[in-house]
């Protein structure tokens, strides 16, 4: 099983997640490509069930004595269904190796339940409020509890890399499947080709990568060339945000709008996710501001054009300060489109009012 990455990639990680966890614990108040394949779980044999006994037709005869022998064969027929009746039936082969599966990623629940697999879904952490029909339990994200997994009894866990917790699951025979946040659009498409693979539901897995890919496709070619233009992408009411170098800065990429972040962390000390301040953000003036903080942290229009300044930003007065869903952002599965569709239209709205 893959084990947790070491060194930048491992401390970039722990930011990411760090960052997240803000995001997602105080949304809860207001309100992950892995090349890792799951244990195989050993194959159950199962006996042929029984064949019932076909029935026994007798003649048609208007003799008393074919009568009587009719009589008897039935008698007879009855007795061999009763004891066929009495015979225990071996019991049916699972249609699916993975029976019962627990989710401890929001990301990973998305994906399992967009593929047709979250009818095996026996419970899901507590974050995991998306599907609505999602089991949500109690059971953290960001403290894994071996004893508290267990206890759903799952032949499949899903949940971001973790070497230790990983071992200990697979030591009582349960297969993991872990899921981390991809660096490209490739790695995620191959990170749901791996849920499909491991859920036995790769056509259906296939069938939503087809129609992500053909519905950003869209949303990019409905919006005009926005390179030149700026943005600000808001992590934290902290003025966290993220450079072009993560995977939701190639998502505005895909539109060619520049990020203001980027020289913020240059030499790449902050993994992607810098901090800026009023002042540095006052100087750059985007053109888009972007909040990924409104259900976390209360942020909206009206709050960042009281910010000191801010009143003066070209996104402000011109009305582009762009609301996000907090979730939607931080999670990189399928409602990862409603994302860039948020994006597109507000690129074309500016290219509406030129």
């Amino acid at each position: 099983m893959k084990r947790p990455a070491t060194s930048r990639a491992a401390l970039r990680l722990r930011l990411l997640w760090a960052l997240a966890a803000v995001l997602l614990l105080a949304s809860a108040c207001g309100g992950d490509d892995s090349d890792s394949s799951p244990t195989a779980a050993p194959a159950t044999d199962s006996a042929p069930a029984a064949e019932a006994p076909s029935e026994t037709q007798a003649p048609t005869t208007t003799t008393e004595t074919a009568a009587a022998e009719t009589a008897d064969e039935s008698e007879e027929a009855a007795e061999t269904v009763e004891e066929t009746d009495d015979t225990e039936p071996a019991p049916a082969e699972p249609a699916y190796r993975y029976q019962r599966i627990v989710s401890i990623s929001p990301t990973g629940t998305e994906i399992l339940f967009a593929i047709g697999a979250g009818d095996r879904v026996v419970a899901v952490d507590e974050f995991s409020y998306y599907p609505s029909e999602a089991p949500v339990t109690d059971l953290s994200g960001w403290q894994p509890n071996v004893e508290a997994i267990a206890s759903y009894d799952p032949d499949l866990v899903v949940m971001g890399s973790d070497g230790d917790i990983e071992a200990n699951l697979e030591s009582l025979g349960i297969a993991v499947l872990s899921i981390d946040a991809p660096a490209t659009f490739d790695e995620l498409y191959a990170q749901i080709a791996q849920f499909g693979d491991a859920t036995e539901q790769a056509d259906e897995a296939v069938a939503l990568i087809s129609e992500m890919r053909s519905e950003i496709a869209a949303l990019i070619d409905a919006a005009p060339d926005a390179s030149g233009l700026t943005y600000y992408h808001e992590l934290t009411d902290g003025l966290y945000s993220v450079t072009s170098s993560t995977f939701i800065g190639q998502v505005y990429s895909l539109f060619g709008l520049d990020n203001i972040a980027d020289p913020a962390d240059s030499d790449g000390s902050s993994y992607g996710y810098p901090q800026l301040s009023d002042e540095y953000i006052v100087d750059a003036d985007p053109d888009l501001i972007f909040l990924a903080d409104t259900l976390c942290c209360g942020q909206n229009a009206e709050t960042v054009a009281a910010r000191p300044g801010w009143d003066l930003l070209s996104a402000v007065q011109n009305g582009r300060v762009v609301e996000l869903n907090d979730d939607i952002v931080s999670r990189w599965g399928p409602r990862l489109v409603e994302f860039i569709a948020a994006i597109s239209d507000a690129v074309v709205s500016i290219g509406a009012a030129s």
